[in-house]
């Protein structure tokens, strides 16, 4: 009687655990993908749903519609509640899975930083449901404000603060002002614009860390441009629903706090019983194995592992995807006998957008701002995501809006 097939599970559905599974497609394996959700997120588009740019399903896609003629993979959707590395077993809230291999790209979760009044009242941007809420929350505050009768209360409905000055940050901050400028101002004739404010907050003094100089600073200067409002050094301390706190002391009215500060690595890591570095990442051999677990591979933002220069690798998609697929060839080769590989990060360089004809782009030794920079980045982010469906609507959602300065999404819908 022939050995049955080596089992590898597969924990998370993002870009690293796509990219895994994908790799081992036509593997003498058989494959289980689980996820709490039935689909992948094409996140870095994330932010144009929050602003009336894009539908949820246009940048989203069933996993087992991406993985439908894979013959070696099977589906769960369950969220895992526990992962006994000893036992080789995955507890989900359905089931319990064994396995031979397991790869973790469990992805990350909001870092509050400990600020629980933010984490109540604040605003995300991780998932579908969180782009939804902010939408919502947008339409909502102006539909408010044109029948608030107290023009403070309106000012502060209309008074939006987005904090961290990552990608997340810096794209959704001039997206919100180009939503506001561009396409409100028409729906609320009987509004002042002129007090509406978008204010950007950091608590360095730096946008897109990691960015050449040069770079950040022509991104700071479009975004005053664009009417976004640049805090730099501020930190926030707390946010009850109407009020900001800055820990300087200074607190501003107003009614929505975004927050893309930070992000941390979900708890079900903490169930491992593993060493765990900052922000709760596990510590990973080169080869991306658990110490002590060589079966257990950990990628993505789940993984502490350093690059050359000391510092650990980004929690940025490319990592995550490098990962993913360098984690299936190291299984396979465990599987023939055969020496592992180590991991080594070959950076794609970064593109952040600004908004209508601007961003910056840093590719090697290349650097490009402008309108050459943000078709470089409209092209890559279509050709990036999944489904040609997808990238149709979403090219033809981003012509309308660029010819007729026009938001045909601006829903509020139930939550």
């Amino acid at each position: 009687m022939a050995n049955p097939m080596p089992h590898v599970v597969i924990v998370g559905a993002g870009f690293g655990g796509l990219r895994a599974a994908r790799a081992l497609a036509n593997a003498p394996v058989r494959v289980t993908l689980v996820d709490r959700k039935n689909y992948h997120l094409f996140q870095p588009l994330l932010y144009q749903v929050a602003v009336a740019g894009l539908s949820p399903d246009d940048i989203a896609q069933p996993v087992r519609k991406i993985f439908r003629d894979q013959k070696n993979l099977e589906f769960c959707l369950s969220e895992v509640k526990q992962i006994r590395l000893e036992d080789k077993v995955l507890v989900t809230a359905m089931q319990e899975i064994p396995y031979d291999y397991l790869i973790l790209s469990v992805g990350g979760e909001t870092n509050y930083f400990g600020i629980d009044s933010v984490a109540h009242n604040a605003l995300a941007l991780k998932d579908l449901e969180d782009a939804v809420l902010i939408r919502n929350q947008i339409l909502r505050m102006f539909e408010l404000a044109s029948l608030e009768k107290d023009p403070e209360r309106s000012k502060a409905m209309r008074t939006f603060v987005i904090v961290g000055g990552g990608p997340t940050g810096v794209e959704s901050a001039g997206a919100i002002s180009e939503l506001i400028r561009l396409v409100l101002a028409h729906d609320y004739p009987n509004l002042n614009f002129n007090d509406v404010r978008v204010i950007l907050v950091e608590a360095t003094q730096s946008l897109l860390p990691g960015m050449p100089e040069g770079l950040t600073q022509y991104t700071a200067d479009k975004l005053w441009e664009k009417h976004v409002e640049i805090h730099f050094g501020s930190a926030v301390i707390g946010f009850d629903g109407s009020q900001v706190y800055f820990k300087g002391g200074e607190i501003l009215p107003a009614c929505t706090l975004i927050w893309a500060a930070g992000v941390r690595p979900v708890s079900t890591l903490d169930t491992l019983g593993v060493e765990q570095g900052r922000l709760g990442r596990v510590v990973v051999e080169e080869t991306l194995q658990v110490p002590g677990h060589p079966e257990a591979f950990v990628i993505g933002d789940a993984a502490l592992l350093t690059g050359p220069d000391g510092r650990p690798l980004p929690m940025v998609a490319p990592v995550a995807m490098q990962q993913g697929a360098l984690a299936a060839r190291n299984i396979l080769r465990l599987i023939a006998g055969k020496p592992l590989q180590p991991f080594v990060y070959k950076d794609p360089g970064s593109l952040a957008t600004i908004g209508r004809n601007a961003a910056v782009a840093h590719l090697g030794r290349w650097q490009f701002t402008g309108f050459l920079a943000w078709v470089l980045w409209l092209v890559v982010h279509l050709i990036q995501l999944i489904g040609f469906r997808n990238r149709l609507v979403v090219l033809i959602n981003w012509a309308w809006d660029y010819f007729f300065y026009d938001r045909p999404l601006r829903l509020i819908l139930p939550e």
